[in-house]
């Protein structure tokens, strides 16, 4: 009986369950990077393609993720009121490191370290964190869930034949709703257009009468 056993085993150990869903999530957040002189870079940013059932089972945890750096952000914009924009070791910085300036920026900026930690411990790549704290998190401050999404593909994989799916993250692959436009016929077109002709067909009429 499965009894209080939740989510899917994929064939691997508890272990290696953990590791696998830690390099799906930080790949996930990895193809938003600057990649601009990377050999490796992503095809299409915010988006890997992995099987179906992986994809639903790393899709809470990078969700999670993205809710803990979503929700520091008002604790960033609180910080930077106490800031300075001193240079690192002037005077001027020395003297603001041992004012209470610093003290109620230290205290304001907490909560966005502490979120950083936590997401560190979740995924264990720093260079993923920085990405979703500096990127990722801000195109999501305003909306209350559902940061990514699972479109399974048509062909299977190689091999095993196994299912494939998308999981990217949503508003920036979303597909452009365009609506379409009536086209215009000759009897649409402006009046003013058709009285030059109205004139010259008279004139005609006219001419072969005489």
């Amino acid at each position: 009986m499965r009894h209080r056993r939740k989510g899917r085993v994929l064939g691997r150990s508890p272990a290696h369950r953990k590791a696998l869903l830690r390099n799906l999530s930080s790949a996930l957040f990895l193809t938003e990077r600057d990649a601009s002189l990377d050999e490796n870079a992503p095809k299409v940013p915010g988006r890997i393609i992995t099987t179906l059932e992986k994809a639903k089972e790393v899709r809470p945890l990078v969700e999670k993720c993205i809710t803990l750096a979503k929700r520091s952000m008002a604790a960033l914009e609180e910080a930077k009121k106490y800031e300075t924009t001193a240079e690192r070791g002037s005077d001027e910085y020395k003297k603001w490191r041992k004012s209470e300036q610093w003290t109620k920026w230290a205290d304001a900026r907490a909560p966005y370290v502490n979120a950083q930690r936590r997401v560190l411990q979740l995924i264990g790549d720093r260079e993923a964190v920085s990405v979703l704290f500096d990127t990722i998190a801000e195109r999501f401050v305003d909306r209350p869930g559902g940061y990514t999404r699972i479109m399974r593909l048509a062909t299977p994989r190689l091999g095993d034949g196994g299912t494939r799916a998308i999981l990217e993250l949503v508003g920036k692959n979303d597909r452009v709703t365009r609506s379409a436009q009536r086209p215009a016929f000759e009897q649409d077109a402006p009046e003013n257009t058709s009285a030059p002709e109205a004139e010259a067909k008279s004139e005609e009429e006219t001419a072969s009468a005489s």
